[in-house]
């Protein structure tokens, strides 16, 4: 090839990379204005909406005017930050040993972890000046007086929210890794990433929908929830699996799992690595999990009675008629764990003790400390919803999931971002995040009851507070062994809040601490010895605090401490059992057709 040649090739490859970015460009603008369009001519662009925190920023402002000193001595404060701030990144410039960073990254802060954000003069001065002026946002909120203790949570959750979006960690120019990769593929992964955004917008019909993992990685009951088993009972809101045995002989007292219904039932039945149901057949139960149905606007009637009676209580009675067995130990995470302890409420008003021994797993009961979640629900943003829900009979998923994922923004907003959009990536195929993504509707009834009921009103820990089928239903009435795990990072149901549940019930009750979040803290084999988790006494009227200051740390998984304690109540050892060997046919193989329809 000539000289001349390849000139006229670099310069047509030129060409081309410009008519392709011209052609996304196009597509973008595109895009972008007929999203606004629709925005527009719905009146969600200058409406209110249900999160609006004006008002609670104005209150904030005129409380922050009244005590101008004060306002004073934190911007003089700001300003000395970034005087040693310069100093210390002249000094590094001039060869200097300058000591210590004037700020550092909390340690759990992963988003500034490349060398250069610690080794380039210019990286490190952006990210100080970065940290210094979003905690000086956050400590202002956090110190202005005057305001209302849930004016104030709220406030500091939507300032977080815009610290954290104008990290420069988020934006190509100020980002070590993206620039790197810029230089090193000529921008194509710009490009890519451009792609990826229109894509998503797309298939968001306008709003900007991230994946987080390729729907392509994961086939449920193909390479994700592929315990075997059978659906050998189902109604209007459940299919009941019942698994296969993987033992010659089993405990004669079933394991019933009552998983949430916000998101589907296959977190505990992952991979086989990693599923709680496979690790808990092999330890010799006969397994039975509730899968729940993906309502649509059909269901929007079903409420949380609904949810009671055909989910747990007809579960009990299919697995009678499978087994023979009137006794079962019950296992409830989250949502499934809430409508557990109410149903054991409703069971013992009844005087019905087939549930034997009960295990909650990062499970509320008490609502008074919910925790951020508890910020999306007061009367202005309840009204909005329910009127969101009147309209379509539900809640969409996608609702719930934004919701979720604002709480923790860095790790499953941002990070995305930065891969998909200015790294030009596919997701990492995690099988944890495409079950987050696969997520449900919720009934308008049940889900309206839910939130005034246990957020709004705190009624569940109040005898009495909740009538359930007419029967007024109390917490304390409950004296079955229980088993209560929370997690210490857990952002959904917070272990302070978790640990309430030891003030509630009447029977025994272990209190066990995991490690990590709401999801990693409970999903956790043993085999991968990654969390610990600890346990103690507990003594009358005794803060989580006061307990966590003489609980004792056990290395691994909390599955071997909740096994040796089941193992104890699960009774003595029979013959293995077959799914469809009792009353109940086989309808379908695990993990049946309710858990695979998608929103």
């Amino acid at each position: 090839m000539t000289e001349q040649q390849g000139n006229t090739q670099g310069e047509s490859e030129r060409i081309d990379q410009a008519n392709d970015f011209a052609r996304m460009a196009a597509q973008a603008q595109r895009i972008v204005a007929d999203f606004i369009t629709r925005q527009q001519k719905k009146g969600l662009i200058e409406s209110k909406g249900p999160f609006d925190v004006g008002e609670a920023f104005a209150e904030m402002t005129q409380k922050m005017m009244a005590d101008p000193a004060r306002i004073l001595q934190a911007q003089m404060g700001l300003w000395e930050d970034y005087v040693n701030l310069w100093q210390h990144t002249a000094t590094r410039m001039m060869g200097g040993d300058a000591g210590e960073p004037i700020v550092k990254p909390a340690a759990v802060d992963r988003r500034f972890r490349a060398p250069e954000w610690q080794e380039n003069h210019f990286f490190d001065f952006i990210k100080q000046s970065y940290l210094l002026t979003s905690n000086w946002f956050l400590s202002s909120v956090k110190e202005t007086q005057g305001l209302d203790k849930k004016s104030a949570q709220k406030l500091a959750f939507f300032t977080r929210q815009y610290v954290d979006a104008l990290s420069p960690t988020n934006f190509a120019l100020s980002n070590p890794t993206v620039l790197r990769e810029t230089l090193d593929s000529g921008g194509e992964n710009l490009l890519r990433g451009l792609s990826n955004m229109l894509d998503d917008l797309e298939r968001g019909g306008g709003k900007l929908n991230i994946r987080m993992s390729d729907k392509g990685d994961f086939t449920v009951g193909e390479n994700i929830a592929v315990t075997p088993g059978k659906v050998i009972f189902q109604n209007d809101l459940i299919q009941l699996i019942q698994y296969a045995p993987q033992t010659k002989t089993v405990h004669t007292r079933p394991l019933l799992v009552v998983a949430p219904w916000i998101n589907k039932f296959y977190v505990l039945d992952l991979k086989p690595k990693n599923s709680l149901i496979r690790w808990a057949i092999e330890k010799g139960y006969t397994v039975f999990a509730i899968s729940w149905v993906n309502p649509d606007q059909a269901l929007a009637h079903k409420s949380f009675e609904n949810y009671m009676f055909e989910g747990p209580l007809a579960a009990l009675t299919a697995i009678e008629a499978a087994t023979g067995e009137k006794e079962v130990a019950a296992v409830g995470y989250c949502l499934g764990g809430t409508l557990l302890s109410a149903t054991l409420a409703y069971m013992a008003a009844k005087n019905d003790k087939r549930i034997t021994s009960a295990t909650f797993l990062a499970t509320l009961f008490d609502f008074s400390e919910p925790g951020e979640l508890g910020l999306f629900i007061d009367e202005e943003q309840l009204t909005s919803l329910e009127e969101m829900m009147r309209e379509k009979g539900y809640l969409d998923g996608g609702e719930m999931t934004t919701t979720f994922n604002l709480l923790r923004a860095n790790d499953l907003i941002w990070s995305f971002v930065i891969n998909n959009y200015l790294m030009g990536r596919e997701p990492f195929p995690f099988d944890l995040l495409y079950w987050n993504a696969d997520s449900t509707r919720m009934p308008a009834e049940m889900h309206s009851f839910y939130l005034r009921k246990m957020y709004q009103e705190n009624a569940l820990v109040q005898p009495g507070g909740i009538e359930l089928d007419g029967v007024p239903i109390d917490l304390g009435k409950i004296d079955v062994p229980t088993y209560v795990l929370a997690a210490h990072d857990d952002h959904i149901a917070p272990w302070l809040a978790c640990f309430k549940a030891t003030e509630l019930y009447s029977g025994n009750l272990r209190f066990v601490l995991g490690q990590s979040g709401h999801i990693a803290g409970v999903v956790n084999p043993p085999e991968s010895n990654k969390y610990g988790f600890r346990t103690g006494k507990i003594t009358k009227d005794e803060s989580g605090e006061d307990w966590l200051s003489g609980a004792e740390r056990h290395e691994g998984s909390w599955w071997n401490d909740w096994q040796r304690w089941q193992s104890r109540l699960a009774g003595k050892k029979v013959t293995a059992r077959e799914p469809g060997a009792g009353k109940l046919d086989v309808i379908e193989d695990a993990p049946g057709s309710y858990v695979k329809v998608r929103n």
